[in-house]
């Protein structure tokens, strides 16, 4: 297991082909910086190799932060031909996330604002401790949100309502985001991570080939009219109708077994 000083990779639950990826400044509640955007996409890239891994799971250290966003102390005084460089890096990053070959499902333990929320926003699936607050507060300090916050917040919660978040750059509660639909669940924050694990889990039992159609299906079909949106459903549909786990997966379920998955 390859290691990293500002994200944790944790392996334990790999048997049930589940990865836990936890973002690891807690002094700094986690905030992004250059050497942790460039972290992430080396572990995004390093998860990409494993052939064991079907579900991943993003976190914060300790209870009080998932990611508060950029670190603004190393922006300080920083030149903006500096800042495009370091943008750069988070935009790769925050792609890598989103296009991630399985789902991915954050776990907010705590603070998501600014690209911490665009983070949970990149994932497919949410689950949130109770005491989390979430926010876009970018107009607060004379930018916008530039990792998605302005296109993933409106696809995710109704527009006007994204609107007044986005315009305010107020938080919106743990309660809140479950009923705007943001959040698929929330939890107390000591069983946070064994909630979300436990869905991971029941996720990645199913067939690897069929996640990654189905990831692809979703995010390009929703991207486009239905026309379109249908032929891409049929040429994921093929890829997982004629595959050998298509055929592993029928003979299972007549002989009352539980499949054997080869991702082919």
């Amino acid at each position: 297991m390859k290691n990293w000083e500002t994200i944790t990779l944790t392996d334990e639950h790999k048997k049930e082909n589940v990865y836990v990826l936890q973002l690891n400044r807690p002094d700094s509640m986690n905030a992004l910086n250059t050497q942790m955007g460039t972290e992430l996409i080396e572990c995004l890239k390093y998860l990409e190799t494993l052939k064991d891994v079907r579900v991943l799971i993003l976190t914060g250290s300790g209870e009080k932060s998932f990611c508060v966003g950029g670190d603004l102390k190393e922006r300080k005084g920083m030149s903006q031909k500096d800042w495009k460089l370091q943008h750069d890096i988070f935009e790769e990053a925050y792609e890598a996330i989103r296009n991630f070959s399985f789902p991915t499902v954050a776990a907010v333990n705590g603070f998501a604002l600014g690209g911490g929320l665009e983070m949970a926003l990149s994932c497919d699936l949410c689950y949130v401790a109770e005491h989390a607050k979430m926010g876009l507060p970018e107009v607060k300090i004379g930018i916008i949100p530039g990792a998605g916050g302005t296109q993933l917040l409106p696809r995710t919660i109704p527009v006007k309502v994204a609107k007044e978040f986005l315009y305010s750059g107020r938080q919106m509660t743990a309660a809140e985001s479950r009923e705007l639909g943001l959040a698929n669940g929330v939890f107390p924050s000591d069983r946070l991570l064994e909630e979300t694990l436990k869905v991971a889990k029941g996720i990645a039992k199913n067939a690897p080939l069929s996640l990654k159609a189905l990831k692809q299906s979703i995010d390009k079909g929703i991207q486009t009219d239905l026309e379109k949106a249908l032929s891409i459903e049929l040429e994921q549909y093929y890829k997982c109708a004629n595959s050998q786990d298509r055929e592993e997966g029928i003979q299972a379920f007549n002989e009352k077994r539980e499949p054997v998955w080869q991702g082919v």
